[in-house]
């Protein structure tokens, strides 16, 4: 009996022990890493690349030799009646005899293979494969690089809203601390009402940031874990510090880098709208040439009275026929023409575009080159106004104390501390996103 009972709780322990849900733990790298492999947009991009393989060989198996069969079964319920001449048979001039040709069951069966030998659209189409693989490639590319970004900008603001939440829940103990230290002098009537409820406005306040703070945690944990492609409930833990992250992203270095436009990807999308428009109009020219197609088939028909075709007995008759289909555009009425025009427009619009597609990268780069400049400048000068509001803050708490400085004026010092703190945690935050985001627009490293 006591074994049964050891066997039933360690059956327990081990099923509760499956039953519990699987533990994430990622630094920054870890989760881009995971986000690459099982973010959704991630997995689609992968399948749009074998798509396009696909795609490409769709296009070049059109050209190849294509077979074919049919069957044709016919039942002719009324066989039709012929009129011939009845002298040409012995028969008065002038009359007819009404005959019937054919049996009413017929059974055909045919292959037919058939070969392109010439077709100008079939030859630009099998060229602009290479583009369309290319544009996919890219396409991926830039699915990666938004998946980096998205999974860095989500671990960040989970980063920050912890830190949020333990910065008030220190500055409510604090509060809560000095309410009540000052209820109790006024209580012993050494101070006045005012003091106190100075104090319960700013503790009303921290309370509310810290609630909303708690809230946003949780919201931002499941925005990491929808962009990593696991459950948003999954339980995931952050192996990094806010403060030690953004020390990690601070390199002035990268904005004296050089900047290779060929290396964005928006640039190479760009050169994939122009090759692909470069093809449309070609193909669009080879409407006018003529195409040349060659067919040989081979089939058999059997011919009865009844549907006997399969019986032994059953002759076939076979026949085989090779030819050859060219097709010539003489005269459309200016459907191509017309259609050639729109596509060498399409093509110089796109050229447009790429010209201004590389004049705004160019200043993208720039940009992000002096947001990053700017977020790290905006950290140091944050953690230098954060440490003098921290000083301002302690100073009124002693004055507070010895009744030398008013409850207003430690109210102003708390809110100026409370800003500081919540500027420096969003500055580095911003170091981090700048740092991305200059990463992406120059894809040093693609």
């Amino acid at each position: 009996m006591r074994s049964y009972f050891l066997f039933i709780i360690l059956l327990v322990s081990t099923t509760v022990g499956f039953s519990q849900e699987k533990t994430y733990s990622f630094t920054l790298e870890q989760a881009i890493a995971f986000a690459l492999e099982n973010n959704y947009s991630a997995i689609n991009a992968d399948r749009d690349i074998i798509d396009a393989q696909k795609q490409k060989w769709e296009v070049i198996a059109s050209g190849l030799p294509q077979l074919s069969g049919a069957v044709n079964y016919q039942n002719q319920l009324k066989l039709p009646v012929s009129l011939i001449p009845a002298g040409n048979f012995g028969g008065e001039p002038g009359e007819f005899l009404e005959v019937v040709f054919g049996v009413p069951q017929t059974l055909t069966a045919t292959a037919t293979l058939r070969q392109k030998l010439f077709d100008g659209t079939y030859i630009v189409g099998v060229q602009a494969t290479k583009s369309f693989l290319s544009y996919s490639a890219n396409n991926k590319e830039k699915t990666k690089l938004d998946v980096r970004k998205a999974v860095t900008e989500a671990y960040g603001n989970v980063l920050l809203a912890r830190e949020s939440v333990a910065i008030s829940e220190k500055n409510k103990d604090n509060l809560e601390k000095n309410l009540f230290e000052t209820t109790k002098i006024y209580e012993n009537g050494l101070g006045d009402e005012e003091s106190v409820e100075q104090l319960q406005i700013t503790l009303a306040n921290v309370e509310n940031q810290l609630r909303n703070a708690i809230r946003l945690e949780e919201i931002t944990l499941q925005m990491l874990n929808l962009m990593m492609g696991i459950d948003i409930d999954a339980p995931t833990q952050l192996e990094e510090q806010l403060d030690d992250l953004t020390r990690q992203q601070i390199d002035l270095a990268i904005v004296n880098d050089p900047f290779n436009i060929e290396n964005n990807v928006d640039y190479k999308l760009a050169i994939n709208l122009n090759e692909q428009r470069f093809y449309e109009w070609k193909q669009a020219k080879s409407r006018a040439l003529p195409s040349l197609d060659a067919f040989i088939n081979y089939g058999s028909s059997a011919f009865g009275e009844r549907s006997g075709f399969l019986d032994s007995d059953q002759r076939w008759f076979d026949f085989s026929t090779f030819g050859v289909d060219l097709s010539i555009p003489i005269f459309s009425s200016g459907l191509r023409s017309a259609g050639t025009a729109r596509a060498k427009i399409a093509l110089e619009k796109a050229k447009t575009q790429l010209e201004e597609a590389e004049a705004q990268i160019r200043l993208q780069v720039e940009r992000a080159k002096s947001d990053y400049t700017l977020a790290i400048e905006q950290y140091d000068t944050s953690k230098e106004n954060l440490a003098l509001a921290e000083r301002i803050e302690q100073k009124n708490q002693i004055k507070y104390s010895e009744g030398v400085a008013t409850s207003f004026e430690l109210r102003q010092a708390q809110t100026q501390l409370y800003d500081a703190q919540q500027e420096y945690l969003q500055s580095m935050v911003d170091v981090i996103n700048k740092k991305t985001e200059l990463e992406t627009v120059m894809n040093n490293n693609p």
